[in-house]
């Protein structure tokens, strides 16, 4: 997979949903502002509630943004099977089982999911546990998580 192209699509995607964070905090505002919203009695929260909400979609913007200019930074960086898992790191995991599964280790947006060349691709990041199980390891490596009440183990096949 053209590690290149996959950064170009997660910046794409957080691009997306940017813009839709944009969209929706600038409806909250507009809900939490207008005049129809203020109370009319100390029972009617509606025009406090839709500030709430104003302000939660501010902060999901902000993070949006945060998210795109450590990606915009990270540049695409080619591992090879002899270095560790880091930053920016393409893994290729297969359990117990035979499932395979690809990870992007990024500097945010852990969780996002996005389809690549028929393949699913999930951002995650060293915060998360199974970034901090993965960071530094070698192809090759074995890895367990405790997931829910099971031991979940994994094979590094691939970093790229």
């Amino acid at each position: 997979m053209n590690k290149k192209l996959i950064h170009d699509k997660i910046i794409e995607i957080l691009e997306e949903a940017h813009q839709g964070a944009t969209d929706a905090a600038l409806q909250a505002h507009d809900t939490a502002t207008n005049k129809e919203s203020v109370a009319e009695n100390k029972y009617d929260t509606f025009g406090l509630e839709a500030s709430y909400l104003a302000y939660g979609q501010a902060k999901r913007v902000a993070e949006y943004e945060e998210a795109l200019v450590a990606y915009k930074s990270l540049g695409v960086i080619d591992f090879s099977a002899d270095l560790s898992i880091a930053l920016g790191s393409l893994i290729q995991l297969e359990d117990e089982e035979g499932i395979t599964q690809y990870l992007f280790l990024g500097p945010s947006a852990g969780g996002l999911k996005f389809f690549f060349e028929g393949k699913e691709i999930t951002l995650i990041t060293t915060s998360s546990p199974l970034g901090k199980v993965l960071n530094a390891r070698y192809v090759g490596d074995e890895v367990e998580m405790q997931l829910s009440d099971q031991n979940k183990s994994y094979g590094i096949v691939a970093i790229a």
